[in-house]
């Protein structure tokens, strides 16, 4: 079951629609170099692309992950950062639904 509005209340900030939208198409949007997006994307790559501070990063990201529509999956001692498209597919629905 999805929260509505937490999602509404993490959509509602810029840059964490920025993030997902990063987040949809992460091989065009990252410098690949070394980096495999199999498992998703590293905190540190949405971070160097952003600009803003580590701290900062790290709060929008979690509003995004306790909306549930970014998981975060550890892999080793590394997380991987990859949106959750079931939630978001299930949150479209809804608005379309209802607004």
């Amino acid at each position: 079951m999805i929260d509505v509005d937490l999602i509404h209340k993490a959509l509602a900030n810029p840059f964490r629609r920025q993030i997902l939208a990063w987040l949809k198409t992460p091989d065009e949007v990252f410098a690949q170099g070394h980096i495999d997006f199999s498992h998703g994307v590293p905190p540190n790559a949405i971070h160097a692309r952003s600009g803003l501070s580590q701290s900062t990063v790290s709060a929008h990201v979690a509003s995004l992950v306790q909306a549930q529509l970014v998981v975060p999956t550890r892999v080793g001692q590394w997380v991987f950062l990859s949106r959750n498209e079931e939630v978001i597919g299930e949150f479209a629905r809804q608005v379309s639904l209802h607004l």
